[in-house]
Formats: structure tokens, sequence, C-alpha cells
């Protein structure tokens, strides 16, 4: 087990984190690797575990924390050989399956960073020293080029570097799933015998970490070998390589040889004149073996662009644990956006701090140090936590331009990597009201994002315009969407124009018969298919009414409305149950009824007339007249969720 500093290229005993060590991680399908970053570059207490050894991360974290004797760790990032996309982690070389905002709150971190491993080692790439790779072969770097990243562990790891002004920008790649291309017979017969167990073989089956037992394998099934030569896997090969026999010697060179080629693959496509950089825990152990290899012959080997190739340097990373280096500059950078900041939220803060009163100096101080205290606590906390009271919280909000704390809590989330997931977060049996209470919140206020990023806003307006000028408004919707049609009524009634919402398709068919030019149809359906609410907007389109649809996107009802507002979001397939998708509607039908109301609200008579003359003598269930309202006060409702009280009824108790 490795201990001690590792960056040797940064100057050690530098001031010490000021909110404590932060954890790092690099997890792979085999092992976890963990250290402690004490200090910028002071990376330490490096223990290694076997994933095998735990039933998920989170025990692995708090396994390493023990036997580390960390009692607390704000802030962490992990390098994981696994795509991250979005909150939930499913590893492809190994059976943990976690969510990223699960695990932050189960080992109680402020800040956890999940990336992909690659991404990491790629930005461990611009701070290595001279003394931690080893060129192989000719070439020449070119400053200020893009680097390219190969490395064979469990898996094949691909990246790369791309140069901006100031800093560097690291790309996500799956490139080790690539299709195998061989490039002789030798490595024909290798994919002919790799097909018998897959039927797609990637580069990854060849020139990762387990490709040269099965090298190894096919080379001795094609001479006809059997016993022990059959059976050999990676480890075993390597060592018979090294002490010199020859059909191991044979499959390691072939191993090296389509690395080779690969590698070369990824510095003509990413155009790597910066050169190409070799990681993994594979390669580095073969020592001067890989340097006399094909490797580098095979690289070159391009045709046409042997010459160009020629000039592009490849290197050995020889450095204990490399990503451990990136995944802390990753951190430290994420860190930083909130300290010095080309962020909205924190970058207001810190611009604002020296004008605010001490006592909102705290809030602002804690929001720095520890926003997640801020995104995830009830307003009591957050000021016992700052020691104020619960209105300088309030106040501290409305100073940033904020509605309130909630409002502050939602842009501060936004501006936080991984706290709010951008996909769905499984809820599994057996989950408890602290694992699936926070899984469900997290999904809606998730989905609700994106619905506000993504949401067409010209059809927004169009379906408002559509609907301010409408004679007559009917809400269509089956199951549980015809809960959501008789909420739409419930608002839209309160403008003066003659709805009514239909949940009996029967009623629905019967109804949109006698529909006419200048009367509109909102349907609401989450799947969008069926085929019964189809033929009945068909039937109230050629009679001339028109059909604003709030379903997914690319559905049959999306494409025949007149207007489609598409509300895509995850959700479980397999249930009838529809959860978010029913909240995105409701919100949905809140927006367009805020939009007509400030569409009449100018001049308000005109509302006040259309109302008398549609409902002069209709009451809603509170018993308030809709003559006496005003369409400002029904904005104010809509906005607030009050209903306007009547002047007749005003004063009294």
């Amino acid at each position: 087990m490795f201990t001690g500093v590792l960056n040797k290229a940064v100057s050690p005993r530098k001031n010490a984190h000021a909110d404590g060590p932060r954890l790092l991680a690099d997890i792979g399908g085999t092992n976890a690797r963990f250290a402690l970053e004490k200090a910028p570059g002071e990376i330490g207490q490096v223990r290694v575990y076997p994933c095998a050894d735990f039933p998920g991360v989170v025990q692995a974290i708090q396994k390493y924390l023990a036997d580390a004797k960390i009692a607390r760790v704000n802030h962490a990032a992990i390098a994981i050989a696994n795509p991250v996309d979005g909150d939930q982690v499913r590893m492809t070389n190994h059976d943990w399956n976690f969510s990223i905002e699960a695990t932050r709150r189960a080992v109680g971190f402020d800040t956890l960073l999940v990336v992909n491993d690659f991404t990491a080692l790629a930005m461990a790439l611009p701070v290595l020293s001279g003394t931690q790779y080893l060129q192989v072969g000719t070439g020449v770097r070119r400053p200020n080029a893009v680097i390219g990243l190969v490395g064979a562990g469990t898996g094949l790891g691909v990246s790369g570097l791309i140069p901006t002004d100031d800093r560097w920008l690291a790309l996500g790649s799956e490139g080790g799933h690539a299709s195998f291309a061989p490039s002789d017979e030798r490595e024909d017969y290798i994919l002919s015998y790799a097909r018998k167990q897959w039927a797609h073989v990637s580069f990854e089956r060849i020139a990762a970490g387990p490709g040269i037992g099965l090298i190894y394998r096919a080379l001795a099934a094609q001479a006809k070998k059997r016993g022990a030569a059959a059976t050999l896997e990676t480890p075993a090969v390597v060592k018979l390589a090294l002490a010199g026999d020859p059909l191991a010697r044979e499959a390691l060179d072939c191993f090296c040889g389509v690395l080779g080629t690969f590698a070369g693959n990824i510095a003509v496509t990413l155009g790597a004149l910066g050169g190409i950089y070799i990681g993994g825990g594979v390669v580095p152990r073969l020592g001067e073996f890989f340097v006399q290899s094909s490797f580098r012959r095979r690289f070159e080997a391009k045709g046409r662009v042997a010459a160009y190739l020629k000039d592009v340097p490849t290197y050995l990373i020889t450095i204990e644990h490399p990503a451990f280096l990136g995944v802390a500059a990753i951190l430290a950078d994420q860190l930083d956006m909130r300290s010095g900041a080309p962020s909205a939220v924190f970058g207001r803060i810190r611009q604002m701090r020296d004008g605010l009163t001490p006592a909102e100096r705290r809030v602002a101080d804690l929001a720095i140090e520890h926003p997640r205290s801020i995104i995830n606590d009830p307003i009591v906390d957050i000021a016992r936590k700052a020691n104020v009271s619960q209105p300088t919280v309030i106040r501290f909000c409305r100073s940033l331009g904020c509605q309130g704390l909630s409002d502050f809590k939602l842009k501060l989330a936004s501006e936080l990597t991984g706290t709010i997931p951008v996909s769905h977060s499984q809820v599994h049996m057996g989950d408890t009201a602290t694992d699936f209470g926070p899984k469900v919140l997290d999904n809606t206020v998730s989905a609700l994002l994106q619905l506000r990023d993504h949401l067409n806003f010209e059809q927004v307006e169009r379906a408002i315009d559509i609907l301010s000028s409408a004679r007559r408004i009917e809400f269509y919707g089956l199951g549980n969407s015809s809960i959501v049609a008789q909420d739409a009524h419930y608002k839209f009634f309160r403008f003066g124009i003659p709805t009514i919402a239909y949940g009996d398709l029967y009623m629905q068919v019967a109804s949109a018969a006698l529909l006419r030019k200048g009367d509109v149809i909102v349907v609401i359906s989450k799947s969008g298919r069926a085929p019964e609410l189809l033929r009945v907007i068909e039937v109230a389109m050629q009679a001339g009414a028109r059909v604003i649809a709030i379903t997914s996107s690319n559905t049959a009802l999306s494409k025949r409305a007149t207007i489609a507002l598409e509300t895509d979001h995850i959700e479980i397939r397999e249930t009838q149950l529809s959860m978010i998708s029913r909240v995105l509607h409701l919100v949905m039908l809140d927006i367009l009824a805020v939009g007509v109301a400030i569409r009449r609200a100018s001049p308000a008579g005109a509302l006040m007339q259309s109302a008398s003359e549609a409902h002069s003598s209709s009451e809603d269930d509170l018993g308030s007249n809709s003559r006496d309202r005003s369409a400002q006060e029904i904005l104010e409702w809509l906005s607030h969720g009050v209903a306007p009280v009547p002047e007749r009824h005003r004063g009294k108790a």
C-alpha cells in the first residue's frame, strides 16, 4: 500500500485547506483507491480496497474514513471507470449502482463530485513533471496543442485535453468501445475467436488488461495447444512473457501492437499534436518490454498519414495513482467557482458581502462555505447555524434579488454540480422514508428545472393567444389526466370564458362534435398515444376548433395538435401511476393561466364585461361571484395561490 505525497511537482507545505482535508477517490472495476488532500498538491494516506469487499461505494468510503481516522470531510471527488451522466451511476465493470446525491447525504459531505476516471486523469497531465512520465519513440510535443490520453486497465479509457485561453477542457469519451479492427491475419483470427463470446468485439476486449489473456488463449487455440494454455488469464500470461515464454511474449507483443493502433486512431481523430499519454494499471508494469514492443511501430502505421504520426510523441505515465492529481484539480476548480467565481450566485454574494450587515454576512459566509446546508436545511436550522434570526435569512435572500429563501435555494442548487439530479433516481424496495423521500422530491425538482430550460416559450405564447381569444375552452383528460383537466377548469372559468372539463370519453366525443370555429380543446395526456383521444381531436379540428396538447414530444398527439407543449421527463414506464408528469402538466397549465390573466388584465373592464355576460349568476366553490373580480385579483390569485376575496366580503372576520 502506497502512502505519501504524490505530486512532487507542486511545492508541499502550502497552507492547509481552510475547510479541512478533501477526500479523493479513484474507483475502477477491481479496486477502489482513496486519498486525502490536506493542502493544494499535498496528497497522502492512500489506501486501496478491493471493490468486491463492499456492497457499495458508501461502505467503501466509510471504511476508508474509519481507517484514516478522519472524523469529518466537507468536500470529496470521485474518479470512476464509468460514464457519468446525471445522478445515477451504474458501473459497467462492477456491480455497484448508486445515486451521487444519496451517497453525499449518506456520508455527510457538503460537496461530492463524480467524474469519469479518464477525464480526471486527463486533467492531471498538465501538472505532471518530467520525472513522472517516459517518452516512447520519437516525436516532439507542440505547445498549446490538443493532448490525447489512452489507458488500459480493467477497461480501455480514452480522453483528451483541449487548450483554451486560460485552462484545459477535458473530453469525456467512451472510445474504448469502438469496434476492434484487425491489422493482419493473426488479429483476424483473434477477432473470430472473440466473437465466439461476444457479438460485438470492441477495442476494449483486446487492448484492455483482460485482453492479454484473451489474445494468449486465441493464439494457443490457433496453435492447437491444450491444457493449461487454454485457461491462462492475464497475470499468468504477463509473468510467463517477462520470463521468456515464446507464446506469452507473442501474445503480449500483440497486445502492445493493438494498443499502438488504437492510440494512433485517437491521435489522428483528435489531432493530438501535444502528444498521446498512456495510462492505466497494465502498461507501466510491463517496463522495458513495452518500450521495445511493436507499440510505437503500430502507432505510426497509418499509411498516408504515417509522417504526421511520426511527429506526435507518445508518453508512458509512470507516477503511481495519477488520477488523484486530476480529480483534485477538478474539485479545486469547482470550489474556486464558489469563492472566486464566474458564477452568478456565488459571485453576487462575494460582490455584495462588504455592504451587508454583520448578521447578513454570517449568512453569506454559510452559503459560500456550506452551500448544501442552505439548500437542504429548513430556515430555523439555517438561522441557528449562522447565529442570526430567521428574518435576517430572508433579508439576505432578498438583498440578492431573490423573492425569498425558496427562490435562493433553487438558484444556488442550479450552480452546484450534482445537487439537482438530471436523471431519474430509482426508488427501491426496502428504501426508508429518508431514502425515498428525497428521491421523489429531487426527481420532481429536476424535472421542473429541465422543463424550464427546454420549454418552447414561443409555442407557449401562441397557446396563450389562442386561449385569450377563445369563445369556449374544453379540457380533456383520461385517467389520472382527468384530475389535471378538472384543475384547469377550476382556474380558467374565472376568466369569464365558458369552460368545461371532461374525463369521460363518451362525453368528450359528444361535446367535440358540437364545437366550431373559435373553440379550443386543451388535451392533457402523458403518453399522447390514446387512439380514442386522437379520434376526438380529429372530429373537433374538422369542425374548426383548435387543439392545444400538453403531452410528451414526438407522440401522435403532439404531431396532430394545433400547438404542442411538450413536457418530457423520466418516469417509471411500467407503472400507470403518473407522478412527475402530473406535476409538470399542472405547472404547464399554471403558466398558461398566468399568461391569459396578463393578456386580459388590460383593459380590466373587458374581462369584467365578458365575465358578466358568460357567468352572470355563477358562483365558485368559495361562494364569491365572478362579476366582482378584476383581472388583477385573478392574476394575484394565480401567482400566490390565494383565492381573491370579493369586495362585499372584505373586512369581515
